[in-house]
């Protein structure tokens, strides 16, 4: 177990360092870091507000309800078939074969897959007009399991469900059992990302706050299902946050929703004397990580507001001033307070 451990701190290290290697060349100046405070609006990465992106999902939810299918048969449905004044020849319950097809005396096997439900009593009324005069029939579904819309990820029960009676986000996602969840120091820790999530209708990604839908019950977000939705919510990466740097005592926690910079670094010991007057956020992992200055002396004395913090943040305090973009990250990529927090086993316990 101390090699495969010592493995893995050398792998990763060895990541980190390549990493950083990658940002030589870069001579960005730190004062072009945006500066994050507890009041700003957010902006997703496709720079729209969240305004705008409420505006775009109304129209889209407008312009499905105009589109929104009428049912059709389908394989796996139940449905009744009545011939009026001919009661010998209703059948009361049958099951549409999985090549879409509804057997009856008289005529025999008859296509119904992809036809609503008048459509398929016509069928039928063509074929019985060959032996009686003026058949009249009516077609009622019974079961309708073809109508569904998937839930996959860090949900419970993930899988295909059938939707009916004006189903809603909610409604899938408590079918699915909720978010699945995971154990991590005696701690049981929801697993889902809803930050991350996506609702995808015909292969394209609907602007859907999950957040607002399965917390809140936002209406507008809360979006009624239709044939074929598929939803997605991954796990998170982690559900830690980090501070390094010149502090008491650099270590990793546990994050929790109402988690800011200051409950961060209390918990951590506070601040050594010699730290810097700026602190740094480093949000979205080494992939793409994206780098926020935070006026750290304002936040303590109150001028400015405290900074939430998000599952995966990485707060770095430095120890003196930075003007160079490549200067930071050659200082900060890897340090190793930051290899041994991220690299030590987690021994995470996962339901899902």
């Amino acid at each position: 177990m101390k090699t495969y451990r010592w493995m893995c701190r050398m792998f990763i290290a060895t990541v980190l360092w390549s990493a950083a290697g990658c940002y030589d060349r870069v001579t960005w100046n730190y004062s072009d870091f945006k500066e994050l405070s507890g009041n700003n609006a957010i902006i997703d990465e496709n720079g729209f507000s969240e305004a705008e992106r409420d505006a775009e999902l109304k129209l889209i939810v407008e312009r499905d309800d105009k589109m929104k299918q009428t049912y059709t048969i389908n394989a796996g449905d139940s449905i009744s078939i009545t011939v009026y004044n001919h009661p010998d020849l209703s059948v009361g319950r049958t099951l549409v074969t999985t090549d879409g097809y509804v057997g009856m005396v008289l005529v025999g096997q008859i296509s119904v897959a992809g036809k609503t439900l008048e459509q398929a009593a016509l069928a039928f009324e063509e074929e019985l007009s060959k032996y009686i005069r003026n058949p009249k029939v009516g077609i009622s579904p019974l079961e309708i399991h073809s109508e569904t819309a998937t839930i996959a990820g860090a949900v419970n029960k993930p899988g295909m469900f059938t939707i009916a009676n004006e189903m809603r986000l909610t409604d899938l996602f408590a079918m699915a059992g909720g978010a699945a969840s995971r154990l991590y120091d005696g701690q049981t820790l929801e697993a889902a990302d809803f930050s991350k999530a996506v609702f995808v209708r015909r292969g394209k990604i609907l602007p859907v706050d999950f957040v607002k839908a399965l917390e809140s019950g936002n209406p507008l977000h809360n979006l009624q299902l239709h044939k074929g939705d598929y939803i997605y919510i991954p796990a998170k990466d982690d559900s830690m946050v980090f501070l390094i740097g010149d502090v008491k005592n650099p270590q990793r926690r546990v994050w929790t929703k109402n988690m800011g910079l200051l409950e961060l670094i209390a918990a951590c010991g506070g601040l050594n004397e010699t730290h810097w007057s700026n602190a740094i956020i480093i949000r979205g992992g080494f992939a793409k990580p994206k780098m926020y200055k935070i006026d750290l002396d304002g936040v303590l004395r109150g001028d400015k507001p405290n900074v939430p913090l998000e599952s995966g943040d990485i707060v770095y305090l430095p120890h003196d001033d930075i003007s160079e973009y490549n200067v930071f990250i050659r200082k900060l990529f890897p340090t190793a307070q930051l290899v041994n927090m991220i690299s030590t086993p987690l021994f995470w316990y996962t339901k899902f």
